[in-house]
């Protein structure tokens, strides 16, 4: 059954495309959280052990949003690896020490590109695609990155 909600089949499939490449980024700073959290080492590694824990917590459920409002909008969401790896506009390198603060320099540098990439298409979902729902939905998860990036930026001052 085709998805009636008022938005045109090729600007849903524009938001689509952009938000499966949100879901990819999703995911991968989801993998290199959880990287940070399970390898991490030093006097300080039980708080940050704790605190890349809640960090992880919150992408699962952005990453489950993402994919949520794909299917709303009436379309499928990318769901293998390597299609996130095709899609993502993040590294997936390998590291050269697991102190906290390399991880953290390390995720608060992706968390900004999320940010960045969020910003602008708030005004294309709504603007170019005429889908608000979308341009208020990236708006929050902007928020949310904003959140966790000036978390992981803490601990560098």
């Amino acid at each position: 059954m085709k998805t009636q909600i008022g938005i045109k089949p090729e600007d849903s499939v524009q938001v689509s495309d952009s938000l499966n490449k949100l879901l990819a980024d999703e995911h991968v700073l989801y993998i290199k959280t959880r990287n940070a959290h399970w390898n991490v080492v030093g006097k300080d590694f039980g708080a940050q052990h704790v605190f890349f824990e809640g960090q992880y917590r919150i992408l699962e459920d952005i990453i489950d949003q993402v994919a949520e409002r794909i299917r709303a909008i009436g379309h499928y969401t990318e769901g293998t690896m390597e299609d996130y790896l095709k899609l993502t506009q993040l590294n997936e390198k390998s590291r050269e020490n697991n102190d906290s603060l390399s991880f953290i320099k390390d995720l608060l540098s992706d968390h900004e590109s999320v940010i960045i990439e969020a910003r602008e298409n708030i005004t294309r979902f709504a603007d170019e695609w005429h889908d608000l729902g979308s341009s208020d939905f990236i708006t929050g998860l902007m928020q949310d990155h904003e959140k966790m990036a000036w978390m992981l930026r803490s601990h560098l001052q």
